[in-house]
């Protein structure tokens, strides 16, 4: 089985790769927007929408999370959503202050769908054991290299790997819904 990463580098010039992407993460992706904001609708925009991100910011991919695209993922999902809810809100204040009457969209994003992610994120952190959470910081959130954050855990590069990985799992586990049914789209 190829990795996310293998994946999305032959995405380019396979699209049944970036299929199998898609393939890997719509369900997480649109539980993500299912969750944050209750609006089936919205969520399956939102994934779309993230998902033409993917592709069009393919070639930035870093692969620092042992070939998962996961985090990478997520983070553009969070960049969409605030995005989405910002624009709702300017075009709604636009609106008012121009007295103009608009059509409701299909899919009316709310800033409220971003309450709370910085405490989500936080409990999955907190639930991770200390070895693990501390090394998912170093890593992902300070953006320090294998080496150093070995060095600052005082074990092997393959032992802080193995941490960043298992803890990236398990935030991925603590993060995902158990229902994984959402419509499979495509990009």
């Amino acid at each position: 089985m190829l990795t996310d990463a293998q994946l999305l580098t032959s995405s380019g010039h396979d699209p049944e790769a970036f299929r199998a992407l898609y393939d890997r993460h719509a369900g997480a992706v649109h539980g993500f927007f299912v969750r944050r904001t209750g609006d089936h609708d919205a969520s399956l925009d939102l994934t779309a929408e993230t998902f033409a991100q993917v592709w069009s910011s393919r070639h930035r991919f870093d692969d620092r999370h042992a070939g998962s695209i996961a985090p990478w993922l997520f983070g553009i999902a969070s960049n969409v959503l605030a995005r989405s809810a910002r624009e709702r809100r300017l075009v709604h204040e636009a609106s008012e202050s121009l007295r103009l009457q608009r059509r409701s969209p299909g899919a009316t994003p709310d800033p409220s769908w971003i309450d709370g992610l910085d405490a989500d994120l936080e409990r999955a952190l907190d639930d991770l054991p200390e070895s693990q959470r501390r090394a998912v910081e170093l890593r992902i959130m300070d953006d320090l290299s294998y080496d150093d954050v070995a060095d600052e855990l005082d074990c092997s590069p393959t032992a802080a790997r193995i941490r960043v990985s298992r803890g990236l799992s398990r935030l991925r586990a603590s993060t995902t819904p158990s229902n994984r049914s959402c419509p499979q789209e495509t990009p």
